[in-house]
Protein backbone atom coordinates (compact mmCIF):
# COMPACT_ATOMS: atom_id res chain seq x y z
CA UNK A 1 0.00 0.00 0.00
CA UNK A 2 0.76 3.31 -0.75
CA UNK A 3 2.50 5.25 2.58
CA UNK A 4 0.20 7.90 1.74
CA UNK A 5 -3.14 5.60 2.31
CA UNK A 6 -4.66 4.90 -0.96
CA UNK A 7 -7.25 3.45 1.39
CA UNK A 8 -8.14 6.64 2.91
CA UNK A 9 -11.89 8.05 2.84
CA UNK A 10 -10.68 11.76 3.05
CA UNK A 11 -8.26 13.40 0.64
CA UNK A 12 -6.65 16.03 2.66
CA UNK A 13 -5.15 12.37 4.33
CA UNK A 14 -4.27 11.31 0.56
CA UNK A 15 -3.56 13.53 -1.70
CA UNK A 16 -3.31 16.75 -0.45
CA UNK A 17 -1.65 15.42 3.00
CA UNK A 18 1.09 17.33 2.45
CA UNK A 19 -0.86 20.50 2.02
CA UNK A 20 -2.87 20.25 5.30
CA UNK A 21 -0.25 18.44 7.57
CA UNK A 22 0.41 21.32 10.17
CA UNK A 23 -3.36 21.47 11.02
CA UNK A 24 -3.21 17.60 11.48
CA UNK A 25 -0.35 18.32 13.92
CA UNK A 26 -3.44 19.60 15.79
CA UNK A 27 -6.41 18.84 15.09
CA UNK A 28 -6.16 14.66 14.23
CA UNK A 29 -6.88 12.10 16.94
CA UNK A 30 -3.36 12.03 18.35
CA UNK A 31 -3.12 16.20 18.71
CA UNK A 32 -6.39 15.61 20.44
CA UNK A 33 -5.53 12.88 23.07
CA UNK A 34 -1.99 14.43 23.27
CA UNK A 35 -4.19 18.08 24.70
CA UNK A 36 -5.89 15.63 26.72
CA UNK A 37 -3.24 13.96 28.45
CA UNK A 38 -1.90 17.79 28.84
CA UNK A 39 -4.95 18.50 30.74
CA UNK A 40 -5.02 16.15 32.90
CA UNK A 41 -1.37 16.33 34.17
CA UNK A 42 -1.54 19.98 34.87
CA UNK A 43 -4.51 19.42 36.98
CA UNK A 44 -2.79 16.89 38.32
CA UNK A 45 -0.19 19.04 38.98
CA UNK A 46 -2.30 21.98 40.34
CA UNK A 47 -4.01 19.83 42.93
CA UNK A 48 -0.36 18.26 44.39
CA UNK A 49 1.02 22.22 43.92
CA UNK A 50 -1.86 23.41 46.23
CA UNK A 51 -1.24 20.32 48.75
CA UNK A 52 -5.02 19.36 48.23
CA UNK A 53 -5.66 16.18 50.67
CA UNK A 54 -2.92 15.43 51.98
CA UNK A 55 -0.98 15.16 48.69
CA UNK A 56 3.25 16.44 48.85
CA UNK A 57 4.28 19.08 46.31
CA UNK A 58 6.41 17.22 43.74
CA UNK A 59 9.67 17.79 42.81
CA UNK A 60 10.98 20.35 39.80
CA UNK A 61 11.95 16.50 38.21
CA UNK A 62 9.04 14.92 39.20
CA UNK A 63 7.30 17.74 37.39
CA UNK A 64 9.14 17.65 34.44
CA UNK A 65 9.04 13.77 34.13
CA UNK A 66 5.46 14.41 33.77
CA UNK A 67 4.99 16.98 31.42
CA UNK A 68 7.12 14.75 28.92
CA UNK A 69 4.24 12.85 28.86
CA UNK A 70 3.14 15.14 26.42
CA UNK A 71 6.59 16.74 25.03
CA UNK A 72 7.33 12.91 23.98
CA UNK A 73 4.26 12.02 22.83
CA UNK A 74 4.45 9.67 20.13
CA UNK A 75 2.96 6.99 17.99
CA UNK A 76 3.51 4.36 20.97
CA UNK A 77 1.72 6.58 22.64
CA UNK A 78 -1.33 6.51 20.26
CA UNK A 79 -1.00 2.99 19.88
CA UNK A 80 -1.14 2.50 23.63
CA UNK A 81 -4.11 5.15 23.99
CA UNK A 82 -5.95 2.98 21.09
CA UNK A 83 -6.21 -0.71 22.49
CA UNK A 84 -7.25 1.03 25.69
CA UNK A 85 -10.35 2.91 23.83
CA UNK A 86 -10.60 -0.68 22.50
CA UNK A 87 -11.56 -1.69 25.82
CA UNK A 88 -13.17 1.04 27.59
CA UNK A 89 -14.94 2.33 24.61
CA UNK A 90 -14.61 5.99 26.02
CA UNK A 91 -11.81 7.67 24.82
CA UNK A 92 -11.15 9.94 27.73
CA UNK A 93 -11.37 6.92 30.22
CA UNK A 94 -8.35 5.67 28.21
CA UNK A 95 -6.27 8.27 28.73
CA UNK A 96 -7.01 8.67 32.28
CA UNK A 97 -5.68 5.01 32.61
CA UNK A 98 -3.09 5.66 30.33
CA UNK A 99 -1.87 8.71 32.80
CA UNK A 100 -2.66 6.46 35.82
CA UNK A 101 -0.22 3.82 34.60
CA UNK A 102 2.39 6.48 33.85
CA UNK A 103 2.44 7.45 37.37
CA UNK A 104 3.18 4.07 38.41
CA UNK A 105 5.91 3.48 36.16
CA UNK A 106 7.47 7.36 37.45
CA UNK A 107 7.19 6.13 40.78
CA UNK A 108 4.04 8.08 41.66
CA UNK A 109 1.39 5.62 42.32
CA UNK A 110 0.13 7.37 45.49
CA UNK A 111 -1.33 10.02 43.59
CA UNK A 112 -3.03 7.53 40.75
CA UNK A 113 -6.54 8.80 42.89
CA UNK A 114 -6.20 12.22 41.89
CA UNK A 115 -6.03 11.29 38.01
CA UNK A 116 -9.23 12.97 36.80
CA UNK A 117 -10.18 14.21 40.16
CA UNK A 118 -13.55 15.65 40.26
CA UNK A 119 -13.64 15.53 36.30
CA UNK A 120 -16.44 14.60 33.92
CA UNK A 121 -14.85 13.71 30.51
CA UNK A 122 -15.94 17.08 28.84
CA UNK A 123 -13.99 19.14 31.47
CA UNK A 124 -10.90 17.58 29.85
CA UNK A 125 -12.80 17.51 26.67
CA UNK A 126 -13.39 21.28 26.19
CA UNK A 127 -10.23 22.09 27.36
CA UNK A 128 -8.47 20.05 25.10
CA UNK A 129 -10.48 21.36 21.88
CA UNK A 130 -9.91 24.77 22.97
CA UNK A 131 -5.57 24.38 23.03
CA UNK A 132 -5.95 22.32 20.12
CA UNK A 133 -7.81 24.73 18.23
CA UNK A 134 -5.78 28.06 19.25
CA UNK A 135 -2.36 26.26 18.48
CA UNK A 136 -4.30 25.23 14.93
CA UNK A 137 -5.71 28.81 14.16
CA UNK A 138 -2.84 30.76 15.35
CA UNK A 139 0.14 28.62 14.04
CA UNK A 140 -0.98 27.25 11.05
CA UNK A 141 -4.44 28.45 9.25
CA UNK A 142 -3.71 32.83 10.81
CA UNK A 143 -0.47 32.50 9.22
CA UNK A 144 -1.17 31.24 5.89
CA UNK A 145 -4.21 33.39 5.56
CA UNK A 146 -1.67 36.59 6.05
CA UNK A 147 0.88 34.97 3.59
CA UNK A 148 -1.95 35.19 1.05
CA UNK A 149 -2.97 38.90 1.94
CA UNK A 150 0.41 39.55 1.99
CA UNK A 151 0.71 38.41 -1.65
CA UNK A 152 -2.24 39.98 -2.44
CA UNK A 153 -1.01 43.52 -1.36
CA UNK A 154 1.77 43.47 -2.94
CA UNK A 155 0.02 42.55 -6.31
CA UNK A 156 -2.63 45.94 -5.60
CA UNK A 157 0.85 48.11 -4.45
CA UNK A 158 2.15 46.72 -8.00
CA UNK A 159 -0.73 47.21 -9.86
CA UNK A 160 -2.24 50.34 -8.37
CA UNK A 161 -1.86 52.40 -11.85
CA UNK A 162 -2.81 50.06 -14.59
CA UNK A 163 -6.26 50.99 -15.96
CA UNK A 164 -9.03 48.40 -15.90
CA UNK A 165 -12.36 48.61 -17.85
CA UNK A 166 -14.78 48.01 -14.79
CA UNK A 167 -17.70 45.53 -15.50
CA UNK A 168 -20.98 46.25 -13.14
CA UNK A 169 -23.57 43.59 -13.91
CA UNK A 170 -21.21 42.47 -16.61
CA UNK A 171 -21.18 45.24 -18.26
CA UNK A 172 -18.72 48.15 -18.96
CA UNK A 173 -18.58 50.35 -16.67
CA UNK A 174 -16.57 53.38 -14.98
CA UNK A 175 -13.06 52.17 -15.16
CA UNK A 176 -11.01 51.64 -12.20
CA UNK A 177 -7.56 49.63 -11.87
CA UNK A 178 -6.49 46.74 -11.06
CA UNK A 179 -4.35 48.08 -8.15
CA UNK A 180 -7.66 49.15 -6.76
CA UNK A 181 -9.87 45.96 -6.73
CA UNK A 182 -7.22 43.51 -5.41
CA UNK A 183 -6.92 46.57 -2.76
CA UNK A 184 -10.62 45.98 -2.11
CA UNK A 185 -10.26 42.16 -1.35
CA UNK A 186 -6.86 43.12 1.11
CA UNK A 187 -9.20 45.78 3.38
CA UNK A 188 -12.31 43.46 3.48
CA UNK A 189 -9.81 39.95 4.42
CA UNK A 190 -7.64 42.39 7.03
CA UNK A 191 -10.91 43.42 8.74
CA UNK A 192 -12.21 39.93 8.50
CA UNK A 193 -8.65 38.49 9.76
CA UNK A 194 -8.98 40.90 13.41
CA UNK A 195 -11.95 39.23 14.42
CA UNK A 196 -10.36 35.86 14.37
CA UNK A 197 -7.44 37.15 16.38
CA UNK A 198 -9.97 38.67 18.87
CA UNK A 199 -12.18 35.38 19.24
CA UNK A 200 -11.39 34.32 23.40
CA UNK A 201 -11.03 30.73 23.64
CA UNK A 202 -13.11 29.70 26.54
CA UNK A 203 -12.81 26.95 28.97
CA UNK A 204 -15.07 25.21 31.63
CA UNK A 205 -13.65 23.31 34.67
CA UNK A 206 -16.81 22.68 37.34
CA UNK A 207 -18.01 18.81 36.85
CA UNK A 208 -20.75 16.94 35.85
CA UNK A 209 -23.48 19.74 35.49
CA UNK A 210 -21.36 22.56 36.26
CA UNK A 211 -22.48 23.24 39.68
CA UNK A 212 -19.13 21.93 41.67
CA UNK A 213 -20.58 19.22 43.56
CA UNK A 214 -17.97 16.51 42.94
CA UNK A 215 -15.38 19.21 44.08
CA UNK A 216 -16.87 20.78 47.63
CA UNK A 217 -18.18 16.71 48.44
CA UNK A 218 -14.60 16.14 48.58
CA UNK A 219 -13.52 19.88 50.45
CA UNK A 220 -16.75 21.99 51.53
CA UNK A 221 -14.13 24.09 52.43
CA UNK A 222 -11.59 24.64 49.24
CA UNK A 223 -12.73 27.83 46.68
CA UNK A 224 -13.52 25.70 43.83
CA UNK A 225 -14.69 28.54 41.53
CA UNK A 226 -11.01 29.79 42.30
CA UNK A 227 -9.16 27.06 41.60
CA UNK A 228 -11.23 26.60 38.27
CA UNK A 229 -10.90 30.47 37.11
CA UNK A 230 -6.66 29.65 37.93
CA UNK A 231 -6.46 26.32 36.21
CA UNK A 232 -8.42 27.38 32.80
CA UNK A 233 -6.46 30.73 32.60
CA UNK A 234 -2.91 28.86 33.30
CA UNK A 235 -3.43 27.32 30.14
CA UNK A 236 -3.89 30.17 28.23
CA UNK A 237 -7.62 30.22 27.48
CA UNK A 238 -10.37 32.46 28.55
CA UNK A 239 -12.81 31.11 31.62
CA UNK A 240 -16.45 30.43 31.86
CA UNK A 241 -18.24 30.31 34.66
CA UNK A 242 -21.02 29.42 33.93
CA UNK A 243 -22.49 26.39 31.89
CA UNK A 244 -23.92 23.04 32.07
CA UNK A 245 -21.66 19.41 31.73
CA UNK A 246 -20.27 21.04 28.36
CA UNK A 247 -18.78 24.53 27.50
CA UNK A 248 -21.24 25.98 25.68
CA UNK A 249 -19.32 26.00 22.11
CA UNK A 250 -20.25 29.84 21.62
CA UNK A 251 -16.55 30.95 21.11
CA UNK A 252 -16.49 27.98 18.79
CA UNK A 253 -19.34 28.94 16.62
CA UNK A 254 -18.03 32.81 16.53
CA UNK A 255 -14.95 31.30 15.27
CA UNK A 256 -16.27 28.93 12.60
CA UNK A 257 -18.81 31.75 11.47
CA UNK A 258 -15.81 34.24 11.28
CA UNK A 259 -13.74 31.87 9.02
CA UNK A 260 -16.32 30.80 6.74
CA UNK A 261 -17.24 34.38 6.20
CA UNK A 262 -13.19 34.94 5.30
CA UNK A 263 -13.85 32.10 3.00
CA UNK A 264 -16.58 33.09 1.56
CA UNK A 265 -14.70 36.90 0.54
CA UNK A 266 -11.94 34.40 -1.14
CA UNK A 267 -14.29 32.07 -3.02
CA UNK A 268 -15.12 36.08 -4.79
CA UNK A 269 -11.98 36.72 -5.46
CA UNK A 270 -10.87 33.44 -7.06
CA UNK A 271 -14.45 34.03 -9.41
CA UNK A 272 -13.14 36.86 -10.05
CA UNK A 273 -9.41 36.18 -11.17
CA UNK A 274 -10.89 33.19 -12.82
CA UNK A 275 -12.91 35.97 -14.93
CA UNK A 276 -9.96 38.23 -15.50
CA UNK A 277 -7.85 35.14 -16.32
CA UNK A 278 -11.05 34.43 -19.38
CA UNK A 279 -11.17 38.03 -19.90
CA UNK A 280 -7.02 37.78 -21.04
CA UNK A 281 -6.44 40.99 -18.14
CA UNK A 282 -4.28 37.95 -16.45
CA UNK A 283 -2.27 35.78 -18.77
CA UNK A 284 -1.39 32.29 -16.52
CA UNK A 285 2.33 31.58 -16.47
CA UNK A 286 3.20 28.06 -18.28
CA UNK A 287 4.75 25.53 -15.45
CA UNK A 288 7.79 23.17 -16.23
CA UNK A 289 6.39 20.07 -17.31
CA UNK A 290 2.60 20.70 -16.10
CA UNK A 291 -0.21 19.54 -18.29
CA UNK A 292 -3.40 21.95 -19.28
CA UNK A 293 -5.39 19.90 -20.63
CA UNK A 294 -5.26 16.20 -21.73
CA UNK A 295 -6.22 16.45 -25.14
CA UNK A 296 -5.59 20.44 -26.12
CA UNK A 297 -1.98 21.17 -25.57
CA UNK A 298 -2.50 25.06 -26.07
CA UNK A 299 -4.57 25.24 -22.68
CA UNK A 300 -3.32 26.26 -19.22
CA UNK A 301 -6.45 25.65 -16.83
CA UNK A 302 -6.76 28.19 -14.16
CA UNK A 303 -6.80 24.79 -11.79
CA UNK A 304 -5.47 26.71 -8.42
CA UNK A 305 -8.49 28.82 -8.10
CA UNK A 306 -11.37 26.06 -9.40
CA UNK A 307 -9.29 23.94 -6.84
CA UNK A 308 -10.00 26.48 -4.52
CA UNK A 309 -13.31 27.38 -4.98
CA UNK A 310 -14.40 23.62 -4.12
CA UNK A 311 -12.35 23.88 -1.35
CA UNK A 312 -13.69 26.88 0.54
CA UNK A 313 -17.33 25.75 -0.58
CA UNK A 314 -16.63 22.46 1.15
CA UNK A 315 -15.33 24.20 4.23
CA UNK A 316 -17.94 27.11 4.57
CA UNK A 317 -20.81 24.02 4.55
CA UNK A 318 -18.64 22.15 7.23
CA UNK A 319 -17.96 25.09 9.36
CA UNK A 320 -21.63 26.22 9.14
CA UNK A 321 -23.07 23.17 10.10
CA UNK A 322 -20.27 23.10 13.32
CA UNK A 323 -21.51 26.57 14.22
CA UNK A 324 -25.15 25.51 14.02
CA UNK A 325 -24.96 22.30 15.23
CA UNK A 326 -22.26 22.87 18.86
CA UNK A 327 -24.58 25.59 20.25
CA UNK A 328 -26.88 23.28 20.81
CA UNK A 329 -27.11 20.68 23.48
CA UNK A 330 -30.30 19.12 24.87
CA UNK A 331 -31.16 19.89 28.56
CA UNK A 332 -27.31 19.47 30.65
CA UNK A 333 -25.73 16.95 27.86
CA UNK A 334 -26.11 15.33 24.84
CA UNK A 335 -23.32 13.79 22.85
CA UNK A 336 -24.13 15.64 19.39
CA UNK A 337 -21.17 17.70 19.92
CA UNK A 338 -18.75 15.10 19.90
CA UNK A 339 -18.93 13.69 16.53
CA UNK A 340 -19.06 17.29 15.14
CA UNK A 341 -16.36 18.39 17.01
CA UNK A 342 -14.60 15.48 15.22
CA UNK A 343 -14.62 17.34 12.11
CA UNK A 344 -13.38 20.92 12.67
CA UNK A 345 -9.72 19.15 10.92
CA UNK A 346 -11.66 18.57 7.96
CA UNK A 347 -13.39 21.92 7.96
CA UNK A 348 -10.15 24.20 8.57
CA UNK A 349 -8.08 21.24 6.30
CA UNK A 350 -10.39 22.23 3.26
CA UNK A 351 -9.77 25.51 3.97
CA UNK A 352 -6.15 25.95 4.73
CA UNK A 353 -6.29 23.72 1.33
CA UNK A 354 -8.04 26.14 -0.79
CA UNK A 355 -5.51 29.57 0.73
CA UNK A 356 -2.33 27.05 -0.41
CA UNK A 357 -3.61 27.00 -3.55
CA UNK A 358 -4.81 30.87 -3.92
CA UNK A 359 -1.23 31.52 -2.77
CA UNK A 360 0.26 29.28 -5.73
CA UNK A 361 -2.04 30.39 -8.35
CA UNK A 362 -1.58 34.55 -7.83
CA UNK A 363 2.28 33.52 -8.13
CA UNK A 364 1.33 31.56 -11.63
CA UNK A 365 -0.47 35.16 -12.87
CA UNK A 366 0.96 38.09 -15.06
CA UNK A 367 -1.08 41.22 -15.81
CA UNK A 368 -1.40 41.85 -19.91
CA UNK A 369 -2.17 45.52 -19.76
CA UNK A 370 -2.40 45.11 -23.50
CA UNK A 371 -5.58 43.20 -23.49
CA UNK A 372 -6.26 45.63 -20.56
CA UNK A 373 -5.90 48.70 -22.98
CA UNK A 374 -7.13 46.91 -26.32
CA UNK A 375 -10.88 47.07 -23.86
CA UNK A 376 -10.45 50.04 -22.39
CA UNK A 377 -10.46 51.62 -26.03
CA UNK A 378 -13.12 49.56 -26.92
CA UNK A 379 -15.61 51.04 -25.07
CA UNK A 380 -15.42 55.04 -24.86
CA UNK A 381 -19.33 55.02 -24.73
CA UNK A 382 -18.25 54.78 -20.61
CA UNK A 383 -17.06 58.82 -20.44
CA UNK A 384 -20.84 59.17 -20.49
CA UNK A 385 -20.81 59.25 -17.19
CA UNK A 386 -18.41 62.26 -16.82
CA UNK A 387 -19.68 64.29 -19.81
CA UNK A 388 -23.38 64.47 -17.98
CA UNK A 389 -21.78 65.18 -14.47
CA UNK A 390 -20.01 67.87 -16.07
CA UNK A 391 -22.88 69.54 -17.84
CA UNK A 392 -24.86 69.17 -14.62
CA UNK A 393 -22.18 70.96 -13.14
CA UNK A 394 -22.44 73.42 -15.99
CA UNK A 395 -25.63 73.95 -15.74
CA UNK A 396 -25.87 74.59 -12.08
CA UNK A 397 -22.70 76.92 -12.47
CA UNK A 398 -25.13 79.00 -14.79
CA UNK A 399 -22.44 77.96 -17.74
CA UNK A 400 -25.23 76.00 -19.34
CA UNK A 401 -28.15 75.73 -20.89
CA UNK A 402 -28.70 71.70 -21.66
CA UNK A 403 -31.73 70.34 -20.47
CA UNK A 404 -31.91 66.60 -18.95
CA UNK A 405 -27.84 66.35 -19.60
CA UNK A 406 -28.29 62.64 -18.74
CA UNK A 407 -31.16 61.71 -21.42
CA UNK A 408 -28.80 63.58 -24.15
CA UNK A 409 -25.94 61.16 -23.36
CA UNK A 410 -28.40 57.84 -22.86
CA UNK A 411 -29.44 58.67 -26.66
CA UNK A 412 -25.91 59.29 -27.71
CA UNK A 413 -24.73 55.58 -25.59
CA UNK A 414 -27.03 53.56 -24.91
CA UNK A 415 -26.88 49.75 -26.81
CA UNK A 416 -23.62 50.82 -29.29
CA UNK A 417 -20.38 51.86 -29.22
CA UNK A 418 -19.25 55.39 -29.77
CA UNK A 419 -15.83 55.84 -31.01
CA UNK A 420 -12.90 58.48 -29.49
CA UNK A 421 -13.33 60.60 -32.49
CA UNK A 422 -17.21 60.55 -32.48
CA UNK A 423 -17.30 61.29 -28.17
CA UNK A 424 -14.82 64.00 -28.82
CA UNK A 425 -16.62 65.91 -32.02
CA UNK A 426 -19.85 65.52 -29.72
CA UNK A 427 -18.03 67.28 -26.54
CA UNK A 428 -16.55 69.95 -28.93
CA UNK A 429 -20.18 70.98 -29.98
CA UNK A 430 -21.43 71.55 -26.07
CA UNK A 431 -23.08 74.68 -24.92
CA UNK A 432 -20.04 74.55 -21.65
CA UNK A 433 -17.30 76.15 -20.63
CA UNK A 434 -13.78 76.21 -22.16
CA UNK A 435 -12.15 74.49 -19.23
CA UNK A 436 -14.83 72.02 -18.70
CA UNK A 437 -14.95 70.83 -22.87
CA UNK A 438 -10.91 71.00 -22.45
CA UNK A 439 -10.65 68.70 -19.38
CA UNK A 440 -13.06 66.25 -21.17
CA UNK A 441 -12.13 66.37 -24.27
CA UNK A 442 -8.90 65.22 -22.15
CA UNK A 443 -10.20 62.20 -20.80
CA UNK A 444 -9.79 59.09 -22.25
CA UNK A 445 -11.33 55.64 -20.57
CA UNK A 446 -7.72 54.43 -19.26
CA UNK A 447 -7.73 57.99 -17.29
CA UNK A 448 -10.96 58.17 -16.42
CA UNK A 449 -10.24 55.96 -12.86
CA UNK A 450 -10.72 58.48 -10.51
CA UNK A 451 -8.95 58.22 -7.48
CA UNK A 452 -8.30 54.78 -7.60
CA UNK A 453 -4.94 54.86 -7.58
CA UNK A 454 -5.07 56.56 -3.89
CA UNK A 455 -7.22 54.60 -2.56
CA UNK A 456 -4.46 51.96 -2.17
CA UNK A 457 -2.68 53.74 0.41
CA UNK A 458 -5.24 52.30 2.63
CA UNK A 459 -3.83 48.46 2.31
CA UNK A 460 -0.22 50.16 3.42
CA UNK A 461 0.81 49.60 6.93
CA UNK A 462 -0.02 52.97 8.06
CA UNK A 463 -2.32 53.70 5.26
CA UNK A 464 -5.32 56.08 6.82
Amino acid sequence: MSPLGIQTLSPLDGRYRKQVAGLGEHLSEAGLNRARIQVEIEWLLYLTDHGLFGARRLTADESRRLRSLVSDFDDGAVDDLARREAVTRHDVKAVEYYVRDRLGELGLTELAELTHFACTSEDVNNLAYAITLRAAVHDVWIPKARSVVEVLRQQALALRDVPMLAHTHGQPATPTTMGKELAVVVHRLELLLATVDDVEYRGKFSGATGTFSAHLAADPDYDWISASRDFVTSLGLTWNPLTTQIESHDWQAQLYQRISHIGRVLHNLCTDVWSYISMGYFRQIPQEGATGSSTMPHKINPIRFENAEANLELASALLDSLAATLVTSRLQRDLTDSTTQRNIGVALGHSLLALDNIEKGLGEIAIDEAALGRDLDGNWEVLAEAIQTVIRAEVTAGRSSIADPYAMLKELTRGHRVGADELRAFIERLDISAEARSRLTALSPATYVGLASRLVDYIEPNGS
